[in-house]
């Protein structure tokens, strides 16, 4: 592709193409004011942000996704965390994760028989996997669709003898069917793993996974991506702004003496407006949502009036910390 072909491109933004995922991902560009509109036709994959230019959706399975934006195909998209650590070899080098999305969450886990009473930890394991090897002369067996993350989880624990079992169906049956031992999986509240006898090792978290907004860093970012990445990333910030904080406002007292600079430090808050001006002057904050009672009670302490708070929409800023920590890598 040629830079001027590079240049023209729209961003492509790669969102999960059915099931819940793809419906938590509407939802999550949904309240940054960002409507996907998928083309007509339940089978067209392609699509669009309303009322956002340069902007191109592509609907892709969540592994799709992944390789995507590992070979730059895509700019940004929206997958789980263990399949970008699964699947690139290289994760700091080809992509950015710009911040997690609350769905999606699952843990991969190592997972061995409730038989094995004596095995609680990947050392005990190891112990196994040794007198295996020794009195029967075959490796440990490991059923897995994680082959890259069993490998390095594995090699930081110090356990060796083994051998990876690539799993193409159901992981959790494979010691019930006889064709391993153990078993590397993923899981959401470990009941499956329960039904089928099997019991996750005490140090066996291999990663605690959710879907993550994820930028490629092989992509073509001309300027036209990056206004559009801005954009994007803007309202994004601005909704988590606002999601996660709450403004506090109030009437200076009479003698307008409250040393704001020292209380909004000692609750972390910000004086978005800057500090009012006079005795008449509305005091607004911002802070935290957990730090709302502690700052409107040290305001009421300190003489202030009528103190409220309120949720607001969208809080934007001249910082966009997601694309300046992404621009800053490309």
């Amino acid at each position: 592709m040629s830079a001027s072909d590079a240049a023209a491109m729209p961003l492509i933004l790669a969102v999960p193409s059915k099931g819940r995922l793809q419906e938590n991902a509407s939802a999550f560009f949904g309240r940054a004011g960002l409507k996907l509109a998928q083309g007509a036709g339940a089978r067209d994959y392609r699509g669009k942000l309303i009322g956002v230019p340069d902007v191109e959706v592509r609907y892709l399975s969540a592994s799709e996704i992944a390789a995507q934006l590992a070979s730059g195909a895509a700019h940004l998209g929206v997958t789980g965390e263990d399949l970008i650590r699964e699947t690139l070899p290289d994760v700091r080098g080809q992509v950015e994760l710009l911040t997690p999305l609350g769905f999606g969450n699952a843990t991969v886990v190592v997972a061995v028989p409730q038989a094995w009473i004596d095995v609680r930890d990947m050392s005990d394991l190891d112990e196994v996997a040794a007198g295996m090897r020794t009195r029967h002369g075959r490796r440990l067996r490991v059923a897995t669709k994680y082959v890259n993350l069993t490998r390095r989880f594995f090699a930081e624990k110090g356990v060796a003898d083994y051998r990876i079992v690539e799993s193409l169906g159901a992981t959790e049956g494979a010691p019930a069917a006889g064709s391993a031992e153990i078993v590397v999986d993923i899981t959401t509240t470990g009941a499956t793993l329960s039904a089928n006898a099997l019991k996750v090792l005490d140090d066996g978290i291999i990663l605690r996974s959710e879907a993550n907004l994820v930028a490629s860093l092989k992509a073509p970012w001309g300027d036209g991506q990056r206004a559009a990445l801005r954009t994007v990333l803007g309202r994004i910030a601005a909704e988590e702004r606002a999601r996660t904080t709450r403004e506090v406002r109030a009437a200076l007292p009479e003698s307008g003496t409250i040393d704001l600079a020292t209380l909004a430090g000692l609750h972390e808050a910000e004086l978005p407006y800057g500090a009012p001006q006079g005795p008449e002057g509305e005091i607004v904050l911002r802070c935290k949502e957990a730090a709302v009672f502690e700052l409107a009670g040290a305001l009421v302490e300190a003489g202030a009036r009528a103190v409220t708070v309120r949720r607001v929409d969208y809080a934007f800023a001249a910082e966009n910390p997601l694309a300046e920590r992404l621009l800053a890598r490309l």
